[in-house]
């Protein structure tokens, strides 16, 4: 289960190509806005930082336009592209958005792996080949696969670069990856599910091959991460879209091990790359219930679906040095202004004002046919209700 990965060159660039831009990890521009790292490294600030999970994506039309007739993943493949596409959200909301997420996908980890991913216009992800049981000869090779995470996601560290040299210092740039259980769930499923009998198959037929998996997808994102971090991430976010999947007991077996594997070594991966630290989030969508547990996992931040109340969460966290981040509804989006200014003043309420403790977000990501007037809408409402 060994994770390689490969040195960059330090030498400065003579010219912007994309052949050089991935060498410039140490000559970014000074950030001009600092609030969102600030605040997630747990400082009082004078307003809530904000952004939303999906900012870069279809709702918008630039989106389209930038894509073209590109696959959605020869975008993520693309650095130019997606860099493009990871811009476009900070320039329409200039002075709204507080950071900035590079347009990737989770599913790039399986990739990475072995595995085909294909993205299928109006389904979505589809794995032609998932795993079917430990005995899938398909398992033991995706298993034993000794990983160069640099080479196999070199695309993605140029991405992160090049947009880090497009901003300009405008905002702080997140990395991301899937959680374990989320793209284990996508591994077995083979997309989407709306019953997850694959997956409960296996976590209740095959526990411990289950386990062995889920480990090997973690080691991996730690490398990923961290390598990330080197090409220029500020802040990195856990995306356990899948989480509520599981029960309690099932979640503390499946999902919370691997979060906590990844925030006990990341940072010392970090570290032994001679980079300084960044704040980790973790987004468990639908653990409601494991929220006391999330708060001890090592994470700076935890990302809150809307399923939980903001008060109540302040309540369960207590006095823990634990940011929050979410967690309206997106669907709100689809309703009135005053239902937006509504929820946005419930959330400032709940999360006690907004000057400590808490990055403004949606509780999962934007939705299609939001128009991006009423998301603006939306930011500007947060600014008013909870700036200075």
């Amino acid at each position: 289960m060994s994770i390689r990965s490969s040195t960059q060159s330090e030498r400065p660039p003579t010219t912007f190509t994309i052949d050089t831009v991935y060498s410039m990890a140490h000559q970014f521009e000074p950030l001009q806005n600092d609030l969102i790292l600030r605040t997630a490294w747990g400082q009082k600030v004078e307003r809530p930082p904000m952004w939303v999970m999906r900012q870069a994506g279809r709702y918008l039309p630039e989106y389209h336009e930038a894509k073209g007739k590109h696959d959605f993943f020869e975008c993520c493949r693309s650095p130019e592209i997606a860099s493009t596409l990871t811009l476009q959200p900070i320039e329409r909301f200039a002075g709204l958005v507080d950071a900035a997420i590079i347009f990737s996908d989770i599913l790039v980890i399986p990739q990475a792996l072995g595995m085909t991913v294909e993205m299928v216009d109006k389904k979505g992800p589809h794995f032609p080949e998932p795993l079917k049981s430990p005995e899938d000869g398909q398992y033991a090779k995706v298993l034993k696969k000794d990983v160069d995470v640099a080479a196999e996601l070199d695309y993605v560290y140029k991405a992160i670069t090049m947009t880090r040299h497009k901003l300009k210092g405008r905002v702080p740039l997140y990395g991301f990856c899937g959680a374990p259980w989320t793209l284990f769930c996508y591994m077995v499923e083979g997309g989407g599910s709306k019953m997850f009998i694959e997956t409960k198959t296996w976590i209740y037929k095959y526990p411990k091959a289950t386990q062995d998996m889920l480990q090997k997808i973690a080691e991996v994102c730690v490398e990923y991460l961290a390598l990330q971090v080197k090409a220029g991430a500020q802040i990195l976010q856990v995306f356990d879209s899948w989480a509520g999947e599981l029960s309690p007991s099932s979640f503390k077996k499946f999902s919370q091990p691997y979060l906590a594997y990844i925030s006990k070594h990341l940072p010392v991966r970090i570290k032994e790359l001679g980079l300084e630290p960044v704040p980790m989030v973790v987004f468990a969508k639908g653990a409601w219930y494991a929220l006391d547990s999330l708060c001890d996992l090592g994470y700076q931040v935890v990302g809150l679906d809307w399923l939980q109340d903001p008060s109540e969460a302040v309540k369960i966290r207590g006095d823990r040095k634990v940011v929050f981040q979410g967690n309206a509804d997106p669907g709100v989006l689809y309703g009135s202004r005053e239902a937006i200014t509504a929820t946005a003043e419930e959330m400032v309420a709940g999360f006690g004002g907004g000057k400590q403790g808490w990055i403004a977000n949606l509780g999962h990501g934007i939705t299609p046919g939001v128009k991006p007037d009423d998301l603006a809408f939306y930011f500007s409402e947060i600014h008013r209700l909870a700036g200075s």
